[in-house]
């Protein structure tokens, strides 16, 4: 899922979050989970409803009701655990390779 500019808070499990991704699937949390948890954030994720037919989807937060994904990543403030800054396609897993001029990003 690729970043949405709204910056949206809610309750997950009792607690109050800035929203990171709704709908993301085990695969996608592990890396959104990993990643903000090395940046030093509570991350806390939460089933969605199950709808017949349909794999398991998730909700990821973090704690820190100020954090908005969106500039994290376009202002380049956020590290991999190798120490490279995280681009927008290293966010979206559309590549591996952190390339901080993402304009010039293609697939």
């Amino acid at each position: 899922m690729t970043l949405k500019a709204k910056h949206i808070v809610e309750e997950i499990k009792g607690v109050r979050c800035t929203i990171i991704e709704k709908g993301a699937t085990a695969v996608r949390v592990e890396f959104l989970k990993n990643l903000l948890e090395f940046n030093k954030f509570e991350v806390i994720v939460a089933d969605e409803p199950l709808v017949e037919g349909s794999l398991a989807l998730f909700t990821i937060g973090t704690t820190n009701l100020v954090f908005n994904p969106v500039i994290a990543v376009y202002e380049l403030s956020l590290k991999t655990p190798a120490g490279q800054k995280v681009s927008p396609a290293y966010w979206n897993q559309d590549s591996t390779e952190c390339v901080d001029e993402y304009w010039e990003f293609a697939k």
